[in-house]
């Protein structure tokens, strides 16, 4: 009998939410949507494109003066402008011979933003090893709420 119950217990303590399952699923964007986010998050994951984007925060510029400003060849720039706006993250206006990139919209400028102020936060919780830390966990679960936040992004 202590099995069955062992058994019973793990059960009910596995058993899901039916209503959250549904909301979730409900929530759930098309597969499309799902995969155009996941390109968009693999475009921001590279280093020298999150460069070209901070620099386009305050307004269009110059591939040329992107070039000096993230410290790459005008070539790389505008190879990563190219995929980019090919994922309409970033628009071109041409003037001539010149061609200024900016951001697409005020979506990927808050995108960028929170992105920095979570990494800012993300720094200030969990600071890189170093003297002492012995509380890091008590300290990180009072920052967040405590224990109920966690799992929560």
């Amino acid at each position: 009998m202590k099995t069955s119950d062992a058994s019973n217990r793990a059960v009910s303590s596995r058993a899901v939410n039916a209503d959250r399952v549904a909301q979730a699923q409900a929530s759930m964007p098309a597969d499309d949507d799902i995969h155009d986010l996941a390109d968009v998050f693999h475009l921001l994951g590279d280093p020298n494109r999150l460069r070209i984007l901070i620099a386009l925060a305050d307004g269009p510029v110059a591939v040329r003066d992107l070039a000096v400003i993230v410290e790459l060849s005008e070539s790389a720039v505008s190879h990563a402008l190219r995929l980019l706006r090919a994922h309409r993250v970033v628009n071109v206006q041409r003037e001539g011979r010149m061609a200024y990139y900016e951001l697409a919209d005020m979506h990927v400028q808050d995108l960028l933003r929170l992105a920095l102020e979570h990494v800012g936060h993300s720094i200030l919780l969990h600071p890189a090893p170093s003297a002492a830390h012995t509380t890091d966990g008590e300290e990180c679960e009072r920052s967040h709420g405590g224990s109920e936040n966690s799992g929560r992004a």
